[in-house]
């Protein structure tokens, strides 16, 4: 089903029923992706008494409980309040679901015991290209990101300078295949996510970033539309559901 969008006075057909979701979906299994040393997530029939919330065990209906947590067992959407001392909702910070995006494949360099991406890359990824979201696929990619388990393996992650360029260029939207743009053990400092999101400045409430993606190596790089899709919690990051579309025209 084509449809047509009208984005910043220019018009682009996109075919609604080929999406391309790039989502990690939440499991109650050990083997559901996981970061920062959270347990699995679960999701359990509410027994209250003799009565279980499962219709295998009888009752009418199947009504689970879900224990999770958005920033270590999936993709999810986090906005400013993350490293904030007062409260924000990403509830509230974002407004708009279709974003004009970029899909970039990068290879994090070695940086000194780690490995990171780089100003540069994004550089020569991205181009001159106006963005408002960024959508960046780290190789290897392979189906194992599904299911990683990053607790202490220090993953790849954003250096400052790459965050900073990419505020600089107006990228509002971060999408990521890795569980943080710091680095897993960094002393606190949140260097990357303090600076897209200029916290030392002109705070950009409206900015989000979105880790934990998974982007199919099906989908080349190049200018697709994204659907940004969050639930609606009045948290500081809820779980997500990025979808792209390809440009038909």
């Amino acid at each position: 089903m084509k449809t047509v969008i009208h984005y910043n006075n220019r018009k682009y057909e996109i075919d609604l029923s080929k999406p391309i979701d790039i989502s990690i979906p939440l499991r109650a299994s050990d083997d559901n992706v996981n970061a920062w040393y959270v347990e699995p997530p679960s999701i359990e029939p509410v027994v209250n008494g003799d009565w279980v919330g499962k219709v295998s065990e009888g009752a009418s209906v199947n009504f689970n409980e879900i224990r999770f947590n958005p920033h270590g067992h999936g993709t999810h959407t986090e906005c400013v309040g993350h490293i904030t001392k007062e409260f924000k909702s990403v509830n509230k910070a974002l407004k708009q679901f279709f974003f004009l995006a970029e899909v970039v494949t990068v290879a994090p360099e070695k940086h000194g015991d780690d490995y990171a991406i780089s100003k540069k890359q994004l550089q020569y990824a991205l181009g001159n290209k106006k963005r408002d979201a960024l959508v960046i696929r780290t190789i290897p990619n392979m189906k194992e990101k599904l299911k990683q388990q990053y607790s202490h393996t220090n993953p790849p992650y954003l250096l400052e300078e790459a965050a900073v360029w990419l505020r600089e260029r107006d990228v509002k939207h971060l999408l990521i295949d890795l569980p943080s743009v710091d680095k897993e053990k960094d002393d606190g400092l949140l260097l990357a996510h303090k600076a897209f999101w200029n916290l030392s400045g002109k705070v950009r409430k409206d900015a989000t970033i979105t880790e934990l993606i998974f982007v199919p190596n099906s989908a080349p790089d190049g200018t697709y539309f994204l659907n940004l899709q969050i639930a609606p919690f009045e948290n500081d990051a809820s779980p997500s559901k990025p979808v792209l579309y390809k440009i038909e025209t």
